[in-house]
């Protein structure tokens, strides 16, 4: 059965009333079963041209609020399609780890796959960075298109396996900027995300985002001296949703400098296995690492 996210955010450009208005969407959670619900455009384009759903087909709807619901098409017309909520899935598929992983960004495909093998293993969220041997520096024009774009990436990914929690994208700053206010960052709860997910990352689920990390963990290249696991991962894997944060270099690596600050800043070096890995391989590795270990 067809899976789509039905983003609840009064930003989105998929909603427009008549008088140009855009309307806050409620939550599904706030619909009694039996309601009819307008699809975004996006739902619409895919579910009903693309794939060509017919009237009375069914499928699943989640908001990213927890849960999701089972739903059927009543009416398509030219500018939009009406479904009817059916029932609701009380299903949290979220990993049982908060993690949110540091990563520089990378060109083209090789970003896309990081963040969408990110989200298919359960990333709550992505800090986009840039830094020293980084290959992509984003001018303030082409943020939001960007920021968008990976957004969008994620919620294929969630819509495709299965998971009905997004990973927030978080908009990009340098790596310097990001170590040195990452403490500072425990006190903010806005944070720089698409449009479409605004609403989302308010969410209480998303909060521990706001608070320090109970480990940092920096993947390095192979180095003589280096431990292969920090001392304090195991234990902390055994805590209750333990939170851990994730430094990811470029595909030239952090600079030595950048190395040592973030070492100041509480990232402990982890290298799993003796081979360099790619910077859209090394998320993968590193999540998968850590729910193998996790008990």
């Amino acid at each position: 059965m067809r899976r789509f996210f039905y983003a609840t955010d009064s930003d989105n450009e998929d909603f427009n009333n008549d008088d140009g208005k855009k309307p806050c969407l409620p939550r599904l959670s706030t619909l009694p079963l039996g309601s009819d619900v307008a699809l975004t455009d996006s739902i619409v384009h895919h579910w009903c041209r693309v794939l060509r759903a017919n009237i009375g087909d069914q499928g699943i709807l989640f908001d990213g609020f927890g849960g999701e619901y089972q739903v059927q098409l009543q009416t398509i017309s030219k500018k939009q399609a009406m479904v009817t909520l059916l029932t609701h899935l009380d299903e949290d598929r979220s990993a049982p780890i908060i993690s949110k992983i540091g990563l520089v960004m990378s060109r083209g495909e090789r970003m896309d796959y990081a963040i969408q093998k990110a989200t298919e293993l359960g990333v709550t969220a992505i800090q986009l960075l840039s830094s020293h041997h980084g290959e992509v520096s984003l001018k303030p024009a082409q943020v939001d298109k960007k920021l968008q774009h990976w957004q969008q990436v994620a919620i294929a990914a969630c819509e495709q396996c299965g998971l009905n929690r997004l990973p927030l994208i978080l908009a990009p700053v340098s790596i310097a900027e990001w170590l040195k206010n990452i403490d500072a960052e425990v006190l903010s709860t806005n944070m720089a995300v698409s449009p479409i997910v605004a609403a989302l990352s308010q969410d209480t689920y998303y909060q521990t985002l706001n608070t320090s990390a109970d480990l940092r963990l920096q993947m390095s290249v192979p180095a003589a001296g280096q431990p292969a696991m920090p001392e304090k991962l195991l234990a902390i894997l055994v805590q209750d949703l333990p939170y851990i944060e994730l430094l990811i270099g470029p595909e030239g690596g952090l600079s030595n400098d950048e190395c040592a600050k973030a070492e100041q800043t509480g990232f402990a070096p982890w290298q799993i296995g003796a081979r360099v890995l790619r910077t859209e391989t090394a998320p993968v590795v590193a999540l998968a690492t850590l729910h193998a270990l996790s008990p």
